[in-house]
């Protein structure tokens, strides 16, 4: 007979599974599932810790255990990838809000990001993800506004890599991205559907046209339960 720490996992990941516990739910409480399983708190604490391993739940000091979705929506790390073509791989209604569009003089912050002077213009934009009417997604974007001119917020709804290309006649080329986590700020916690959610998935991207000139700097801030960040690896031996 296996062990009982990973009967109870079986049993909990099957109502898991089922949706009899729904994403977003709190597992019972270590004492109930003692009670429930008739196993000592280290056995129950066994198998909750491998439901946690394995992407099933959240331990949260103070609430218990949050069961997470499973159904995330993939992000490539590697491609450059505007929203509106992921689109089509996301089930539900997705849509693009615009809170925030302004063009100003580039601040100190801004110079440094996109290489820029002083007396150069910047657009600042602030776009919230909504898929299945949650908020989950804040991308904010500092674009050079020499090299995009003219922007509108029917155009950032769309697409604005589409608008470069198709519109302006300029090629997007690559990026660079560094992804942490971090604490969620009050303006993620005003924009986003938190939830019981404290911190954030952050990429920074510095996103430059095929030229090689640095043109965006963009920082995507996502609810870390509704995604998964995928890779394709090589092995490739250093020595």
């Amino acid at each position: 007979m296996g062990k009982k720490y990973h009967e109870i996992y079986s049993s909990l990941l099957n109502l898991l599974e089922e949706k009899t516990i729904k994403p977003g739910e709190i597992l019972p409480s270590e004492k109930e599932l003692m009670t429930t399983y008739e196993a000592s708190r280290d056995t129950v604490r066994k198998a909750l810790a491998l439901l946690a391993e394995n992407g099933y739940i959240q331990k949260n000091q103070g609430k218990g255990s949050v069961v997470i979705d499973h159904n995330r929506l993939q992000f490539p790390i590697s491609g450059l990838t505007s929203f509106k073509e992921l689109k089509p791989t996301m089930s539900g209604n997705v849509v693009t809000k615009v809170v925030c569009l302004e063009k100003l003089k580039a601040d100190l912050s801004s110079q440094k990001k996109l290489q820029i002077t002083k007396d150069d213009y910047i657009w600042y934009i602030e776009r919230v993800r909504i898929v299945d009417d949650e908020a989950i997604i804040l991308d904010i974007d500092i674009v050079n506004a020499q090299i995009v001119p003219n922007l509108t917020k029917e155009i950032l709804e769309d697409s604005l890599y589409e608008y470069i290309e198709e519109q302006l006649k300029l090629k997007v080329g690559f990026s660079s991205k560094e992804i942490t986590v971090q604490e969620a700020t009050f303006n993620d916690q005003n924009l986003l559907d938190m939830k019981h959610w404290t911190n954030i998935v952050s990429i920074k991207s510095y996103s430059y046209l095929e030229n090689a000139q640095l043109f965006q700097y963009t920082e995507s801030r996502h609810r870390p339960d509704k995604f998964r960040f995928v890779e394709f690896a090589r092995r490739n031996k250093l020595f």
